[in-house]
């Protein structure tokens, strides 16, 4: 399967329900398993659930595992949350994805798109277009 256009499609139609957007930044989180309640910190600790299983991410965000949607996702649950400071040292430390791996620059760029979506620099109608230009590997 192609997670990374199967995560855009689902962007996409999370975009059009109107909600605001730290709202669908969380709801995006749901695609990883983070749940929208008290209990997303458990979730997200927990590294959610797969919901999203396959490839097709780019070289540069691919770890050749099935699991990259699941984790630009929960990642951006967790941006949209605490923060991308906090996110990026979490990601760093307690999981142990520096920058130079494509697990941290998938972190990087999960980080990137909270705070895009988040300050309304990214319009959530074009969150789906850039997951696809970014991460996908059909748009490479």
């Amino acid at each position: 399967m192609d997670a990374c256009a199967a995560l855009a499609d689902s962007i996409e139609r999370l975009a059009e329900r109107g909600y605001a957007n730290r709202r669908f930044l969380k709801e995006l989180g749901r695609a990883a398993g983070v749940g929208r309640g008290p209990r997303w910190l458990f979730d997200a600790a927990s590294g959610g659930s797969n919901r999203l299983r396959g490839r097709g991410f780019r070289r540069h965000v691919d770890d050749r595992t099935d699991g990259q949607a699941r984790h630009f996702a929960g990642t951006v649950a967790v941006a949209a949350r605490i923060g991308g400071p906090l996110t990026r040292w979490l990601t760093t430390v307690v999981l142990r994805d520096p920058p130079t791996t494509p697990d941290g620059r998938l972190s990087d760029e999960a980080i990137e798109f909270a705070r895009l979506v988040r300050s309304g620099e990214l319009a959530q109608t074009d969150a789906a277009g850039w997951v696809r230009d970014r991460l996908c590997h059909a748009a490479a």
